[in-house]
């Protein structure tokens, strides 16, 4: 009953006309950049970032804003892929294999529908998965000292990767980058200056802010400019959308596989570094072993292959939010980016935001829950308007991107430095990619670095010294099982993982043509 009335009092927060109207605004513009196939959830909420901080606004509004914008992105990755057969982001990338096979017999329109109901259920159902698992995690959470806190943070560090990642080392090695741009500015204990080349705009380390709106934003801007040379992402051509509603009996027909695809969704997103992807790829295969295991209808434009996969990647989204709120440590990219909100805004996610905040992190779910119905409402009436983004030329798209990097930075830092820094970001984010190299551990080592080293010196200073205080105890023990396999893991199975993911789509178009 405690829940119930919490949860009541977030909606009191949500339901006020200022955070009712950004929730809206952020579920449109989140649908439109998850339309446009490579920007996805985590570049659509740090695009917006400077933007929030720059209209003065709190944070819980801030927060209910970008939050909306996440949702709405991983509504909008199906357009792209149902249209185009281009996914909107990874995740989006199991909606190709039946999705663009209807929308070639003439169902597009109801493909859309379809995946936008499948995308509701399965939010909605994390969503309340999160009001219920994340205040029991906290209960085991308020059981760490420092040295779980530092193994806790080793775990992000080691599973952030991603369970479809072939080379660890990359993702190593980007951890490692991203703690060393930690290191720099004035050492936390002793004061002393660490890695700023006696640079004064560096005494005070790099704002995590810069980091991410040039790594995600502007490098974003680079790879389009690359690779689209100013052409509109459906410049091939888009399918006609046609009838918008799809029969009842096809939902009714489908709702097992959203229901499957909601459970393995939201499971793979509370497990930190599996994600929407891995939630997508089982939702879709398990959905394919159980109902067509002759492979008569799957790949050729079967629903069912729309909404289980629709399902589990909307379930994941909302399941990474249960390690981010609860224990600080982010469980995708993308939370990684709001996990960096969060700190900007001197709020610090763990188990005593429930205690400390509650008005924040209710709120905060209350408009969870809303994001859900504004996306439903929104989505399928408007579908044909959010299919015209497509047709957006990246020569007028990109720039608009760009300046809204530039301004959101100068104008919450006022420094002409930070700018240039952002522009640096850009670049090295730019070159990881070309790379293959991911970019969520760096954000994750400047995100926690500080964070990381506090809590082991704390360690330390409590066991005089004496490293096995690191496996004292055995919550630190089971962490750093979870860290190994979550590292070891990826090698032996990621590579597979991703043949299978790209066999399969390899197969539909091959159906297809």
């Amino acid at each position: 009953m405690e829940i119930l009335s919490l949860l009541a009092d977030g909606f009191a927060i949500a339901l006020t006309p200022q955070n009712l109207l950004l929730a809206v605004i952020g579920c449109f513009l989140g649908t439109l950049m998850g339309a446009l196939p490579g920007l996805g959830p985590a570049n659509g909420v740090a695009i917006l970032i400077p933007i929030a901080f720059s209209l003065g606004l709190g944070p819980t509004a801030s927060l209910i804003l970008l939050v909306s914008v996440y949702y709405g992105a991983m509504y909008g990755g199906r357009i792209s892929s149902i249209l185009l057969n281009i996914p909107g982001d990874e995740p989006a990338m199991m909606t190709c294999l039946d999705g663009y096979p209807m929308a070639k017999q003439g169902k597009a329109g109801e493909a859309l529908s379809l995946s936008g109901v499948a995308s509701f259920v399965g939010a909605f159902v994390a969503t309340c998965g999160l009001v219920v698992l994340a205040p029991q995690l906290v209960k085991i959470a308020l059981l760490f000292g420092p040295a779980e806190y530092f193994v806790l943070f080793t775990v992000a560090f080691a599973t952030l990767g991603g369970i479809s990642s072939t080379n660890q080392a990359k993702s190593a090695f980007a951890a490692a980058l991203g703690l060393g741009i930690a290191m720099i500015g004035s050492d936390s204990q002793t004061g002393s200056q660490r890695f700023t080349f006696d640079h004064v705009h560096l005494y005070d380390g790099i704002d995590f802010l810069i980091a991410i709106v040039g790594l995600f934003a502007l490098s974003e801007v680079f790879i389009f400019l690359e690779h689209h040379r100013g052409g509109a992402v459906g410049s091939a051509g888009a399918t006609k959308v046609g009838r918008i509603m799809p029969d009842f009996s096809m939902i009714k027909r489908c709702i097992p596989s959203m229901a499957r695809g909601t459970g393995l969704g939201f499971f793979s997103g509370v497990l930190p570094g599996a994600g929407a992807s891995l939630g997508s790829f089982l939702a879709y295969s398990l959905e394919k072993q159980a109902v067509d295991r002759d492979g008569k209808t799957f790949g050729k434009g079967d629903p069912r292959g729309v909404a289980a996969p629709e399902a589990g990647n909307n379930a994941a989204s909302g399941g990474a939010l249960v390690p981010m709120l609860a224990l600080g440590v982010p469980g995708s990219g993308t939370t990684a980016v709001l996990l960096a909100v969060l700190l900007q805004l001197n709020i610090t996610p763990g188990p005593l935001l429930f205690s400390k905040s509650p008005d924040i992190v209710w709120g905060l779910i209350a408009s969870l829950f809303l994001a859900n119905f504004i996306l439903l409402a929104m989505n399928i009436p408007l579908v044909g308007i959010f299919t015209r983004v497509l047709m957006v030329p990246t020569r007028i798209l990109m720039p608009i991107v760009a300046m809204i990097s530039f301004v959101g930075i100068y104008s919450i830092t006022g420094s002409t430095f930070d700018v240039m820094l952002m522009v640096g970001f850009g670049i090295a984010g730019w070159v990881l990619r070309k790379l293959d190299v991911s970019l969520v551990p760096v954000i994750l080592g400047i995100l926690l670095g500080n964070q990381m080293e506090v809590n082991l010196r704390r360690a330390m200073t409590i066991s005089d010294g004496d490293w096995f205080i690191l496996v004292g105890s055995p919550l630190a023990i089971i962490l750093w099982l979870v860290a190994i396999a979550g590292f070891v893991l990826p090698m032996l199975m990621g590579r597979r993982m991703k043949k299978r993911m790209e066999a399969a789509r390899d197969q539909e178009e091959f159906v297809g043509d």
